[in-house]
């Protein structure tokens, strides 16, 4: 039972936490609402013409990147300071077919032309 009251405390310090920051952001944020302040702008940019604008989207390839050499490292340290101990022919399975897939990954960049420098 004290597994539940400790989730409930993490639970009701968050709630606390998000209705202490609302209630302050409530009384310091400023109230004087100017014809500037109103106006929608993207980025900086004040909107001039119509609404619609066809972007490409090329962050995607950097996060797609990032993805396969940065997230994997949070799976694969923890796992390399446990390996000195006795883990087993299991474990060793595992982190194989999680490197096998980081590498079809990979592979499907390599393929698509993500990794050529240009």
């Amino acid at each position: 039972m004290s597994a539940y009251v400790v989730a409930a405390a993490v639970l009701g310090a968050g709630v606390l936490l998000f209705v202490a920051a609302m209630t302050a952001r409530w009384l310091f944020a400023p109230r004087v609402r100017t014809i500037a302040a109103r106006t929608t702008y993207e980025s900086g940019v004040d909107p001039i013409g119509s609404g619609w604008a066809q972007a490409q989207v090329r962050y995607l390839i950097y996060a797609f990147l990032y993805v396969i050499f940065a997230v994997d490292a949070v799976y694969l340290f923890p796992w390399a300071l446990v390996a000195r101990s006795d883990l087993g022919p299991a474990s060793l399975v595992e982190v194989g077919v999680f490197i096998g897939i980081i590498v079809i990954g990979l592979a499907h960049a390599a393929r698509r032309g993500l990794l050529r420098w240009s």
